[in-house]
């Protein structure tokens, strides 16, 4: 299982994070996903926790608590959906903007 943590500070690194959560348990990985284009950090992290019962004692804990001066959101972190899925990403699913507006009701081309 891993913990999603959000509505971080872009200066937030491993050396602040991971001692909020080791007052609940053993972290075993701390993970800061970076944008793509710039590399920096987005605001959020995926922490791991040894243990299930520790995992669920820090996100009661610090879910909604002030911590370096924002609201964190932690919770249980969804399973990543895979890429060939119908709307994720750029491909595939969706598809809309392309037609025009139809005034008889419809969302088709006219």
């Amino acid at each position: 299982m891993s913990i999603y943590v959000g509505n971080l500070s872009y200066e937030v690194t491993q050396d602040h994070l991971k001692p909020v959560f080791e007052d609940y348990g053993k972290v075993t990985r701390v993970h800061f996903p970076t944008d793509r284009e710039t590399g920096r950090a987005r605001g959020f992290a995926f922490v791991e926790m040894s243990k299930d019962e520790e995992e669920d004692a820090a996100i009661t804990a610090l879910d909604g608590a002030e911590w370096m001066g924002r609201v964190l959101k932690v919770n249980k972190a969804k399973p990543r959906e895979s890429s060939d899925s119908f709307g994720g990403g750029n491909r595939g699913g969706g598809g809309g903007g392309r037609g025009g507006y139809n005034k008889s009701g419809g969302g088709g081309r006219y």
